[in-house]
């Protein structure tokens, strides 16, 4: 057997799919065996692998052993001469596996291979090739030299940046994403290191290579597809400590005890100033805007009460403003503005200033209610308020209109303008794919077909031919072009993403064959954009917002009552646990049923206490039935559903 592709999955059922779908392709012609070793996934993809690629090996794992353990498992069993270890979220071309193999048979000192990878945007990407992280090359990227100086052959050496990327060269690390090595040489310096649970393996391994005597390259005629970041957000804090701890294991394993304790020194140097980097960051990026907002309502305030009072109130020196009334009740109001804001949806991305006109209004509402019920001593203008509330409305609406003309991309203001969509393909599957869109409810002005063919078709749904695509997204202004798999090769996606140039920005995505889903990625630090039938509201940010509202609310109004409710509760300990459990964001009042999620991909939510099946009798609580109501409270989530189904299970709060 020439070829044995392993695939180590969790939770990415629809890009494994696609995968799939991609690998049977490159392995026609090719004695091959494919491999998915699924690592406990709760999202279906045993199940979508044994019905739709019968074909595929599958070692269906009952924990989470990790990407070394999961590989080894199959690369134990593996027939084939070479072994190629393959991420779930890639697209190989029709050529790609022909074309390796034929490199490695014509190089017999070849002991490991990489190919040229791109992302979701057809963006070439830097880890397609790279160098060996001595001290040295990590103390250039750990302080920022290496993404100063990417081309240099000094700082420039982790990405090997002063390659040129459309050359075959030799190179020390291939990258885990797409490894084809050698199984001769794989009997010789021995399999992953299981040391490493996550990262860092493929350095030791391609490392082990050199060191027995084999080369490993880097090969450009062959491109992939490579999503990125669908397993592991890399932007963590749980990403840096587990990457840069793998790096400490590799210099302890690799280098000498001094040269260890030095690339130890700097990479724990790394893994704390980075850590917190990403705290301080991910705390930054929450907080900027709506202290920016504050800031300015906060000064806007003090200036209309200083002008009111000089200027219009026309006070004698004894009538002005309390300044303690007015240093308390001010970051008050302005808390409320910003608090009704934030519920109305107004820090949601895009931006849409009507929530924020929503917002202002319906925390001017508030303030003057309160204003209403304050003693006297505590009132001191209505006017302020609402010349408050006026700026205030002003100042959000000028600063989104200001950063959406300074195109911070961010902040951009939804233009309310749905999505123009050009899908290619054949006339049935072009067909398939627009009811797709409409079965998931994406909103499109226009959606256009494309023959995945030179050949005109008698169609007046068909805008033009495959080689007029530059052409179509430009005098069509489109949004998003589909590629139908079915029908369009691999290779030909990937080089239309490459080349395709226009003056706006277009996203790709690809619908595989007889798939329920659409997959694409804006860039290699998004996870990636997925269509489904199953629309998955409750996931939407507002219906998150509603929900933690809900349980916080909930939560609020029973602790008063738990002297009186603890008495009818049938399991009275757990109450004021899970009270506490929800109000610290453990735990949700309401989640799906247990048991259940494994067979379909939803949303994940906080660990329920009590579930939707609650509403039913006992005895009519079947899995096929409690599985259909977790899709539907998915689905159609309304904070109406958690209102009721924690007015009928109250007495099981205690749960």
């Amino acid at each position: 057997m020439k070829l044995t592709v392993v695939i180590v999955n969790y939770n990415v059922q629809h890009f494994l799919e696609q995968c799939l779908h991609s690998v049977r392709k490159a392995l026609a012609g090719i004695e091959g065996e494919v491999y998915v070793v699924d690592n406990n996934s709760v999202d279906g993809s045993v199940q979508l692998v044994q019905e739709k690629f019968p074909e595929v090996h599958v070692i269906a794992n009952r924990e989470n052993t990790g990407f070394s353990k999961a590989n080894n498992q199959a690369m134990r069993v593996a027939k084939g001469e070479y072994i190629l270890l393959l991420n779930p979220d890639t697209v190989v071309e029709e050529t790609t596996f022909s074309k390796v193999i034929s490199f490695m048979d014509a190089h017999p000192d070849a002991g490991g291979l990489g190919v040229q990878m791109i992302d979701g945007k057809g963006h070439f990407l830097p880890e397609s090739k790279r160098g060996l992280p001595t001290p040295a090359v990590a103390f250039y990227k750990i302080f920022g030299l290496a993404a100063l100086f990417p081309r240099s052959k000094r700082f420039g050496r982790y990405h090997l940046g002063f390659l040129d990327k459309n050359a075959t060269h030799e190179v020390d690390i291939l990258s885990g994403a797409f490894m084809l090595m050698r199984k001769t040489a794989l009997d010789k310096v021995g399999l992953l290191d299981e040391d490493f649970f996550m990262y860092g393996e493929d350095i030791d391994l391609s490392y082990r290579i050199q060191l027995g005597g084999w080369k490993n390259y880097y090969f450009h005629d062959t491109r992939i597809i490579h999503y990125k970041g669908e397993s592991t957000k890399k932007s963590s804090v749980n990403y840096v400590f587990v990457f840069y701890r793998a790096m400490i294991i590799f210099a302890r394993k690799h280098f000498s005890q001094k040269n260890a304790r030095l690339f130890s020194f700097l990479i724990n140097l790394a893994v704390y100033l980075r850590a917190g980097a990403a705290l301080v960051m991910r705390a930054l990026r929450a907080l900027a805007l709506p202290l920016f907002d504050a800031a300015l309502m906060l000064g806007g305030l003090y200036f209309i009460k200083n002008y009111y009072e000089s200027n219009i109130k026309l006070a004698d020196a004894g009538n002005y403003y309390s300044p303690e009334l007015v240093n308390m009740l001010f970051p008050v109001y302005v808390l409320l503005w910003l608090t009704a804001v934030y519920f109305s949806g107004g820090y949601d991305k895009p931006v849409r200033l009507l929530k924020i006109v929503r917002g202002v209004v319906a925390g001017t509402a508030v303030i003057l209610i309160g204003y209403a019920l304050l003693p006297e001593s505590l009132r001191f203008s209505r006017a302020l308020i609402l010349l408050g509330a006026a700026w205030a409305l002003g100042e959000l609406l000028v600063s989104r209109l200001a950063f959406h003309a300074l195109r911070v991309k961010s902040l951009r203001i939804d233009s309310g303008h749905p999505q123009r969509i050009a899908v290619v393909g054949s006339p049935d599957e072009c067909r398939r794919v627009k009811s797709l869109l409409n079965q998931t409810g994406v909103t499109s002005s226009f959606i256009g077909f494309v023959s995945s063919t030179n050949e005109e078709i008698n169609d007046p749904a068909f805008i033009g031919r495959f080689g007029q695509l530059n052409e179509v997204v430009t005098i069509y202004s489109i949004d998003e072009v589909i590629f139908c798999a079915k029908d369009l090769a691999a290779q030909d996606i990937i080089n239309r993403m490459a080349l395709l140039q226009t003056s706006r920005p277009v996203d790709y995505k690809i619908a595989p064959p007889e798939s329920l889903s659409i997959i694409g990625s804006n860039s290699i630090d998004t996870a990636g954009d997925l269509y489904v039938i199953d629309i998955n509201s409750v996931s939407k940010p507002v219906n998150r917002r509603n929900k933690r509202v809900f349980d916080v609310a909930t939560a609020m109004l029973l602790l008063p009552l738990t002297p009186f409710l603890i008495w009818f509760m049938r399991r009275p300990a757990g109450f004021i646990p899970n009270l506490l459990r929800v109000l610290f964001g453990l735990r949700t009042w309401i989640g799906y049923t247990p048991g259940t999620q494994t067979q379909h991909h939803l949303p994940k939510l906080r660990p329920g206490i009590l579930h939707p099946d609650d509403l039913l009798p006992q005895n009519q609580r079947s899995e096929m039935v409690c599985t259909r109501l977790n899709m539907l409270y998915a689905k159609d989530y309304k904070i109406g559903n958690d209102f009721t189904i924690v007015r009928r299970g109250w007495r099981e709060l205690g749960r």
